[in-house]
């Protein structure tokens, strides 16, 4: 399937990279690249290798249209983080090239982005990669080295697109950028210069439609869309939608207790947190349905005394739930509206969940009462430490 968007293009040039260990195939060389915009390719002193079409994803991402892999039965496309900003980070206008030209002290950096190697197509902005500290750990339109290691140890983590359940779109590479075009590039800045090395991720995606936020389609928001997209023409095709997009989201809910690991002492345990990332916006759903987180930058360990554990893993339920409920809301909405009732929200969701979790090992639906609650086990298997959260009120 070739993914609509709007069309970007990117002048490809080789570089050095770091390479995931379970993608360190010869055959993946042809990824050891960088990636600019037209407007920036007159800071580089040699000429492109080729200028290639992406689609724009995100504030400063880029994906090809056509599929380049296939992982776990799903396909997957080449998704570039760090290739430039449309837009002034400190204002809601377009960043234009007198703007960011401005910035720079740096005559010879004037004069490159006046006259770029490669013109900007025409109804395409110009893009900048700058110099400005964004994120703490990366300059506004790039990637730093700092998030990007976060991204590519836990992308190693996987097999090669699960963490026990949780799914990711993973780094396959980290791609350097050239010293002298790092050094004019954080000249570029408007008030603090960042000082890590500037890198770019190169990684695997199923798909550019994120949950709720930061894309042109989102499931929250363009349901009518996504159920034409998808091919989701019948109930049964959508049951099978919801279910897995269900058992992914509850993947995310439970991610600490599924990788819960003993810890630096016998009182303290370890496992996976979200920091600064959410479903919302940092994830994508592939046509099967299923989650697959893709800005793993802020996805981390954490260690926690053994008290706080289940404080812990309610916290992860509560920060996201409802982001992911709203977007099941969107989509059943939306299945109602083609193919019919089906039963009441509270019922349906029940049956879902029961089918979605049928074999889950960490996260498994309890009847209690009239209601409905969510037995979360975890990777230790220390039943000292299981809790129940309730998601179903009568």
């Amino acid at each position: 399937m070739r993914l609509p968007g709007q069309p970007l293009h990117l002048a490809e040039y080789r570089a050095r990279t770091l390479t995931n260990r379970r993608f360190a195939d010869p055959t993946l060389d042809a990824l050891d690249r960088f990636f600019l915009p037209p407007a920036m390719t007159g800071l580089v002193d040699e000429a492109p290798l080729a200028v290639r079409e992406f689609i724009e994803d995100d504030n400063r991402g880029a994906i090809a249209p056509d599929p380049v892999a296939t992982l776990d039965g799903t396909a997957f496309y080449l998704s570039v983080k760090g290739i430039g900003s449309a837009a002034e980070p400190f204002s809601a206008r377009r960043l234009e090239r007198a703007t960011v030209a401005g910035l720079t002290p740096l005559e010879g950096v004037r004069g490159g982005l006046s006259a770029p190697k490669v013109p900007t197509p025409v109804g395409e902005p110009d893009r900048f990669i700058t110099g400005e500290v964004w994120l703490r750990g990366s300059p506004y339109g790039g990637q730093g080295m700092g998030h990007a290691e976060i991204a590519l140890r836990l992308s190693e983590r996987a097999d090669p697109t699960s963490i026990a359940g949780f799914r990711i779109a993973p780094v396959v590479k980290v791609a350097y950028l050239p010293e002298d075009l790092e050094t004019r590039i954080r000249s570029l800045h408007w008030y603090r210069a960042f000082r890590g090395p500037i890198v770019q991720e190169l990684r695997l995606v199923p798909s550019n439609v994120r949950i709720a936020v930061h894309s042109r389609t989102t499931v929250a928001d363009d349901a009518r869309h996504l159920f034409d997209r998808f091919a989701l023409t019948d109930d049964g095709r959508c049951l099978e939608f919801e279910t897995r997009f269900l058992r992914t989201s509850v993947a995310v809910l439970t991610l600490f207790a599924r990788t819960l690991a003993a810890g630096p002492t016998p009182d303290r345990v370890v496992g996976l947190d979200l920091l600064d990332v959410g479903p919302d916006k940092d994830a994508v759903v592939a046509p099967s349905g299923e989650m697959f987180f893709v800005d793993l930058e802020g996805i981390e360990p954490v260690v926690v005394d053994r008290a706080g554990v289940v404080e812990k893993i309610e916290d992860q339920m509560y920060r996201s739930l409802a982001d992911l409920l709203f977007a099941l809301e969107q989509i059943d909405a939306e299945r109602r509206r083609r193919f019919g009732e089906g039963g009441s929200r509270k019922h349906r969701l029940a049956a879902l969940l029961t089918r979605a979790l049928a074999s889950d090992p960490i996260a498994r639906v309890v009847r209690a009462g009239d209601g409905l609650d969510l037995e979360i086990r975890n990777a230790l298997a220390d039943q000292s430490l299981y809790t129940t959260f309730r998601l179903l009120d009568p």
